[in-house]
């Protein structure tokens, strides 16, 4: 049944067009002039307007472009006595859904609001069809995306949009469990870190007991102007990811109940997808005998590092090491207990360095350590730690071999010899090299002058690298 406001100063008309409307299903509400109509408008919600053109103290025409403005979801018939084509073109052309002429057939009168009623619906219906669309858009723009540092942005502003809150902050789980403020939409810096402050012990507590898809949650205060939170969790079938945390500077608005769990199950899935690919990304940089860290991952931090340490001037140092005959193990033992060692090898320079420091497997025997925040004379000792600790080892001594091996470190830092990620490796290379050619089992700083690596060696180790991509790449 649809809502009708009648307006028109004749009484009989009223009572008549009156009787035709709710003859037909409708419920009329009548009124005799513009003023008493704008009052009825602002009090009840009507979907039908149905005026005469010529009203007192204003027209039809005034009303059919105050109602058009003010409440455009509401469709209008104008009825008039003129039989004329000017008021009809305007009316049409102002927005009225139809123009009748009296005297009014009352079948004519019920087709007319039908018809209004009916574009009034399927314009409705589009607009709804549309915010669904949009919705489904959004949501998928979100779940696709796996870039972690744009993520956090496209989806807090993604919620403010479609839910018309003032600000929203994304909350993530960690392995520990607790949560991290992770960005947000709408607010400053130092804004952004306050409301996240204060939200983070009542978002984890609401989190832990929230079976609802969202809710409103209960604070005692929010900075002004924020009024109201509204808490939806990021859930991907039993696991939880974290929480969306919406402001608003007024109630919640009417869109966000349906709308910010649609895009939380999005958001759940685009972080589940993120943990997945960062798990396949670190695949990729991981060495599959030793799981150090391979050549690949040298090459990115090491740019990163010389980015950092040309801003803040601060030293870090390479230490390439090789170990001494390694090739005469391999003969002797076989490949598998060769490979066995070099495992071994690789968890004891790990026990020899920081946590921070990166040690990573170069190819073959031989071991890249980057250590950071370290000069040369830093370099050396910890250089001389690694030589003397691998030379006392006795590596596969619970296999039952015992096996004795050395190494020779290269050391190179920056700034003081390099300044460029290939000419840093290279000078401790060459540092290596020396040793290689010398005593073996010692330790040479990187120098100018020193003998470039042969050929062959580097191209044994193109191939070696060439072998590892091979090896790494998806069945």
């Amino acid at each position: 049944m649809a809502q009708v406001l009648l307006v028109d100063d004749e009484k009989v008309a009223r009572t008549l067009y009156s009787d035709f409307l709710t003859g037909a299903g409708h419920a009329v509400h009548a009124v005799s002039n513009g003023d008493e109509a704008k009052e009825a408008l602002a009090r009840y919600p009507f979907d039908l307007v149905v005026t005469d053109l010529i009203l007192p103290n204003s027209d039809g025409m005034e009303l059919l472009q105050f109602v058009k403005a003010t409440y455009p979801g509401v469709e209008v018939v104008v009825i008039t006595a003129l039989d004329k084509v000017d008021p009809a073109v305007r009316a049409i052309k102002s927005g009225a859904a139809d123009y009748l002429v009296k005297p009014i057939n009352p079948e004519v009168l019920a087709h007319s609001a039908t018809r209004a009623l009916t574009t009034r619906s399927l314009l409705k219906e589009n607009e709804e069809l549309r915010r669904h669309v949009d919705l489904l858009e959004t949501g998928q723009r979100i779940a696709t995306t796996l870039d972690r540092e744009r993520i956090a942005g496209l989806a807090t502003q993604a919620f403010a949009q479609v839910c018309r809150c003032e600000a929203a902050l994304l909350f993530v789980k960690q392995s520990d469990g607790t949560l991290t403020h992770t960005g947000s939409s709408g607010l400053s810096g130092a804004e952004e870190e306050t409301f996240a402050a204060l939200l983070r012990e009542p978002v984890t507590g609401a989190l832990a007991d929230l079976a609802t898809p969202g809710r409103v949650l209960k604070l005692d205060a929010l900075p002004p102007p924020f009024r109201s939170v509204f808490l939806v969790p990021t859930r991907d079938g039993d696991k939880t990811y974290g929480a969306v945390a919406l402001a608003f500077h007024a109630g919640v608005s009417p869109a966000t109940p349906d709308s910010a769990p649609f895009l939380a199950r999005h958001l759940a899935l685009a972080l589940r997808n993120l943990g997945r690919f960062a798990e396949v990304e670190d695949l990729v940089y991981l060495d599959d005998l030793t799981h150090l860290f391979n050549r690949r991952y040298l090459e990115l931090v090491l740019d990163k590092d010389l980015k950092n340490a040309t801003t803040t001037s601060k030293p870090f140092s390479l230490l390439f090491s090789d170990l001494d005959y390694f090739k005469g193990i391999n003969d002797t033992h076989g490949h598998v207990v060769g490979s066995k060692l070099l495992v071994e090898v690789a968890r004891v320079m790990k026990g020899c360095v920081r946590d921070n420091d990166v040690v990573c497997r170069w190819g073959g025997d031989e071991y890249v350590m980057l250590l950071r925040g370290t000069d040369s004379g830093g370099a050396l000792k910890v250089a001389e730690r690694i030589r003397r600790t691998i030379e006392g080892h006795h590596f596969l001594a619970r296999e039952g071999f015992s096996i004795n091996v050395t190494t020779c470190i290269g050391v190179a830092s920056f700034p003081e010899h390099a300044r460029e990620k290939d000419s840093l490796v290279d000078f401790a290379d060459r540092a290596m090299y020396r040793g290689k050619k010398s005593t073996r089992n010692i330790i040479y700083m990187a120098a100018e002058g020193l003998e470039a690596t042969p050929e062959s060696r580097k191209h044994a180790l193109a191939e070696a690298e060439a072998a590892l991509q091979e090896e790494q790449k998806p069945a």
